[in-house]
């Protein structure tokens, strides 16, 4: 028995060797053949390591190669909290003199920087926002202080060396490298470039192994990108809106400066703006919006040119036929001149001068009719984007013409119940002021390798259709000359150029919807210089500046308009005509001074000096004047004489006056006021005849209607 136990054992030692000894031979099999490369797959990631190398983004620059953005030395502020070993001293060790010290340079407070310097769940920590990609100048700050335990991780970050400007346009690269808006979101394919990689050998520490490098794929640097901005331009363009957004405070502004010829935007800005540097403290993200392709509003009289190239167009505008102004009867609806009650019967080029909403529903509603109307409008681009090289291109709001009431078509004729953006209205009357070709408006120039100055991309600009004649273009053109000479638009004149352009002043509708706010206004004017060969277009759009009337809120848009096209034109050496500044200069006069002199004395220096003298009292010698001494006016302006102490005036009747006259009436005796609808004048809450001093505010009450001048 003992002998055959022994024997059984030997048997099942032997097959559990055996088995043991398959086991092996299957495993090794699939460690060879069947798992061999997830096997070899896995080894290599012990000993080899793949690291990503970023490319450098492309520079921003502007027609003539200023630096707009770029990439440049950045730093991230790392604190070790805790020690690596016994010996080792550099770290945190007092957090409150370390963050005492860190506040004022990285603008971060106090309680946030010891919270973080604090932590125990972490050896390290960065420094978050202020510490995050600080420029150079403050890491040498920092560097300075040589806080133990503070340490500067070099790495790169987008700079925009002149803050603010052009904001909307550039957009910004946000601390991530992510292209956020503008140029860098809308020309991230070219600016970004393209990551590459290497791959070495390591050791068990990780670091690489002698003659361990495998492979490598070098980065492919981002492009640089040119616009057709000029730096200068662009730099009286946002001069002009700092000047107003100072003194008025609008809601938003929004200036436009065009090459019509070319489609070209030679400067392009809003109010409010924002600092790309410090993306971070927008508190109102709305402020990054581009009102100039992304806000939609309804154009007022600047629409008016559409209708009007149309008319002309067909040879439906006859300038010396004559029509009865005032107002036009739709069924139950009837439409206004703006003053409310119209001039008369007047000729039609009289009523573009004086911008009769009439004169342009008989043009548009009655002549061309809705199916012709409709089809012009949308070959001047509105209802479509435009295809400017920015995001956020808003299509504009149009009707559909099949569901359009008639008088929704014959309020449309003068830029009510329709919406555009400020970039359809400057490619519309560019095609007006450059022989009438519809132009695809263009912000990059060209895109160029910065290593070899390879042009990859060339923008040529992009007639897109006829859409008037080259002979309307130039009958239009003179018309709106006149506009500026003898119509609404006198305050845009600039002495030694033909401006031509037309105004706009679009009340708002109301929040709801229903009907249009009182009081509230989006002031505009778009206009071209010269008038025979236009080398610039610009357009300024104001929405509801502080002032107190209208005729001082088409001051604002002109101080805008006047000062970014006479630099402009002046920058780039466009020739006055000096027969028009004599011209000019013969046509105005200058106030005298005239406070002290006798009533009658003073009555007589207006006249001949072609001003119209208004003697306000029955005083003998002149106290008060309106305007003072010096202000240039043009002949047959008006000159008002005070006579008597304001206190003893009393007050005047304003009915029937033009909100203007009453304005510049109250200013002058001193009398607050405020006004309701506008136009002329139809009542006041204080009777006339009873003493100015014994009132409080006056108010005005006018013919109200939904577009003036």
């Amino acid at each position: 028995m003992g002998k055959k136990r022994i024997q059984a054992r030997i048997l099942l030692v032997g097959t559990g060797i055996t088995l043991l000894f398959i086991i092996l031979l299957t495993r090794l099999f699939w460690i060879q053949s069947v798992n061999a490369d997830w096997l070899v797959k896995e080894a290599q990631n012990l000993w080899s390591r793949k690291e990503v190398l970023q490319p450098q983004r492309g520079a921003i620059f502007d027609r003539n190669g200023e630096l707009l953005a770029y990439t440049g030395k950045a730093y991230t502020v790392i604190a070790r909290l805790k020690p690596y070993s016994e010996n080792d001293k550099n770290y945190v060790r007092n957090p409150v003199d370390v963050a005492e010290k860190l506040s004022p340079v990285l603008d971060v407070s106090m309680e946030d920087l010891v919270e973080q310097l604090t932590r125990e769940d972490v050896r390290q920590v960065e420094i978050p926002r202020g510490g995050w990609k600080v420029d150079e100048e403050t890491g040498k700050q920092i560097e300075e202080l040589k806080l133990p335990g503070i340490i500067l991780n070099e790495t790169t970050r987008r700079y925009y060396p002149n803050g603010a400007f052009a904001s909307h346009v550039l957009g910004y690269a946000n601390l991530d490298g992510q292209a956020v808006m503008g140029i860098e979101k809308s020309q991230d394919k070219w600016l970004s470039g393209k990551p590459g990689s290497y791959e070495f050998l390591k050791d068990r520490l990780g670091y690489q192994l002698p003659n361990g490098l495998e492979s490598i794929t070098p980065a492919e640097d981002g492009k640089d990108v040119y616009l057709t901005l000029d730096k200068q331009i662009q730099g009286y363009v946002e001069d002009a809106l700092d000047d107003i957004e100072q003194k008025y405070h609008p809601k938003k502004m929004t200036a436009i400066v065009a090459d019509p010829k070319t489609g070209e935007i030679l400067g392009m800005a809003n109010r409010p703006h924002f600092d790309p540097n410090r993306y971070w403290d927008i508190e109102d993200y709305s402020v990054q919006i581009n009102h100039a392709v992304s806000s939609v509003f309804e154009p007022g009289s600047t629409f008016k040119i559409v209708t009007l190239s149309a008319a002309v167009e067909e040879g439906l505008f006859h300038p010396n036929e004559t029509y009865q102004s005032g107002a036009y009867q739709i069924g139950p609806d009837r439409i206004h001149d703006h003053n409310g009650k119209g001039w008369g019967e007047i000729t039609f080029l009289e009523g573009v001068q004086k911008s009769s909403n009439v004169a342009f529903v008989i043009l548009g509603y009655e002549r061309l009719k809705k199916e012709r109307l409709f089809e012009y409008i949308h070959k001047f681009g509105f209802g479509s984007p435009t295809g400017i090289q920015l995001p956020g291109e808003e299509d504009g709001v149009l009707r559909n013409p099949n569901r359009a009431y008639p008088v929704e078509v014959a309020t449309m004729t003068f830029g009510q119940g329709v919406a555009v953006t400020a970039i359809q209205q400057v490619a519309a009357v560019s095609a007006v002021a450059n022989g009438g070709t519809l132009i695809q408006p263009s912000i990059v120039k060209k895109i160029e390798n910065p290593e070899t100055g390879e042009v990859i991309d060339q923008f040529e600009p992009v007639q897109e259709r006829r859409v008037i004649s080259e002979e309307t273009s130039e009958q239009v053109r003179e018309i709106l000359e006149t506009v500026v000479t003898d119509g609404t638009g006198t305050l845009y004149q600039i002495d030694g150029y033909h401006v031509a352009g037309k105004t706009g002043t679009a009340q708002k509708p109301r929040e709801d919807g229903r009907g249009y706010a009182p009081g509230k206004y989006i002031y505009s004017f778009v206009g071209f210089a010269p008038r025979e060969n236009p080398e610039l277009l610009v357009y300024v759009v104001v929405d509801e500046p502080e002032v107190d009337n209208i005729y001082l809120g088409a001051q604002v848009t002109s101080s805008i308009f006047k000062s970014i096209m006479k630099n402009s034109l002046q920058y780039m050496k466009v020739v006055p005509d000096m027969k028009t500044v004599v011209q000019e200069k013969e046509s105005e006069f200058e106030v005298d001074d005239l406070v002290g002199y006798a009533a009658v004395t003073a009555e007589q220096k207006v006249l001949d000096a072609g001003g119209v003298p208004q003697i306000i009292g029955e005083g003998e010698r002149v106290l008060k004047q309106y305007p003072e001494e010096g202000k240039r006016l043009r002949k047959g302006s008006t000159v008002y004489l005070v006579t008597r102490k304001t206190a003893d005036l009393a007050m005047p009747d304003f009915t029937g006056k033009s909100l203007r006259e009453a304005l510049e009436y109250c200013s002058i005796l001193g009398i607050e006021a405020r006004f309701e609808g506008h136009g002329y004048v139809i009542d006041q809450n204080v009777p006339p005849g009873s003493p100015v001093k014994d009132n409080g505010e006056l108010i005005l009450y006018l013919k109200s209607r939904s577009d003036s001048q």
